[in-house]
């Protein structure tokens, strides 16, 4: 389906179809029904508005450029590739544009302690940025296993004053950090805003994550207009919780616009070891919202495996299971050693060195370029930069021959 005449969700209970909603205990309830009153109230308000705005130009560095790949295009050998330069931001992904919404929010309501949760490390630089820009308490819950693979993001947290807190339990990572976040706010409800990095959790978590990160499809749209004359064919963006896609495709759903999401295939479909909760899971309840989930049949949730920890969950925000149900967005995978292969090439092809959660996009954009005319446009949204996964790659690569 390229395009749908109206869209119009989530409903006032915070429901995309039958997903999304607000699945928490009672000592949640209070401090997600102040957030979602301080929520409607401040998105309208002209002072947030413009305290919002100012900061995100002069402070994040918006609008990011989009970026004509003309290498990478001459390798795909097909379609136009642009790329949407989130990696540009201050902090080096898009998280950034979610953080200060939050921790604006967080200003107004009077809240001075933040929490988050972290799997590649780029939504805890983000919030420990922001913090220490507001002068704000924080601490960011990660699993063990992401503070192994993403080491310089924790360096970069904890000197930005952030207290980094591991989460041993599980699998360590981004699942269990976010239980642990969770938990830690049932306790401390009265003082402490928990931001959430994705479109996902307990409502109005999804639409309030959204709204803050739509401006990445919005400043696309102008600029392809202005680059091009038109808008592109086809926009692509990776799926872990969804936040870098959301933010891309929702000023595009009434577009005639194709939009593609990519999830982690890890070592395949065909094995355990994937994250690609869109393709494989079923309906469920994680972290405070009903989505697709990977799940046993008895309901527990499964690992999931990405060689990359920011697409390494077992869940997805509701947005996103609504808009697979009714044909808006097809999400496709790519394995770990598509993304491996797309991260090389990027570096080499236009001396821009990706996230590893970006190069499950250009995976897909390179492969669909190369079916497509060579008048046709492809965007795709660069969610962040690879600088964090340098050494976890290079491993990669000696070990694995990619």
């Amino acid at each position: 389906m390229k395009k749908i005449d109206s869209y119009n969700y989530p409903d006032s209970k915070g429901h995309f179809g039958p997903y999304g909603g607000r699945y928490v205990g009672e000592t949640l309830m209070p401090a997600i029904i102040e957030l979602e009153e301080a929520y409607k109230k401040y998105l309208d308000d002209d002072n947030f508005k413009k305290d919002l705005s100012k900061l995100l130009n002069n402070y994040a560095g918006r609008p990011t450029p989009v970026t004509f790949a003309s290498r990478l295009t001459e390798f795909a050998g097909g379609a136009k590739i642009y790329l949407k330069r989130e990696d540009l931001t201050h902090t080096g992904a898009h998280k950034i544009n979610n953080t200060i919404g939050q921790a604006l929010l967080a200003k107004y309501m009077g809240k001075n302690r933040l929490i988050a949760e972290t799997g590649a490390g780029q939504h805890g630089v983000a919030t420990a940025t922001v913090a220490a820009l507001f002068g704000m308490e924080c601490k960011v819950f990660m699993g063990s296993e992401d503070i192994r693979r993403q080491a310089p993001n924790v360096q970069r947290m904890r000197l930005l004053g952030s207290e980094v807190i591991p989460v041993d339990s599980g699998t360590g990572t981004l699942k269990d950090a976010m239980n642990e976040a969770l938990r830690y706010w049932s306790a401390e409800v009265e003082t402490t805003f928990y931001v959430i990095g994705s479109v996902a959790g307990p409502h109005p978590y999804p639409v309030m994550v959204r709204e803050f990160q739509k401006i990445i499809g919005e400043e696309a749209k102008a600029q392809m207009i202005k680059e091009e004359g038109r808008l592109p064919d086809t926009i692509i963006a990776c799926v872990g919780g969804g936040s870098n896609a959301m933010g891309l495709f929702y000023d595009f759903i009434q577009e005639d616009v194709e939009i593609i999401g990519v999830e982690a295939a890890g070592e395949g479909t065909d094995t355990p070891k994937h994250a690609a909760t869109l393709n494989l899971g079923t309906t469920g309840v994680l972290h405070g919202s009903k989505s697709y989930v990977l799940q046993d049949s008895s309901g527990q949730i499964m690992e999931a495996h990405s060689v990359s920890a920011g697409l390494d969950y077992p869940g997805v925000g509701p947005e996103h299971s609504f808009l697979k149900d009714i044909g808006r967005v097809q999400y496709v995978t790519a394995t770990d050693s598509d993304a491996i292969h797309a991260f090389k090439t990027l570096c080499r092809t236009e001396g821009i060195i990706p996230a590893l959660e970006s190069s499950h996009a250009l995976a897909a954009a390179i492969r669909e370029a190369g079916k497509r005319k060579k008048d046709d446009i492809i965007l795709v949204c660069l969610s962040g930069r690879g600088d964090k996964d340098l050494a976890h790659v290079a491993t990669l690569i000696e070990k694995g021959g990619f």
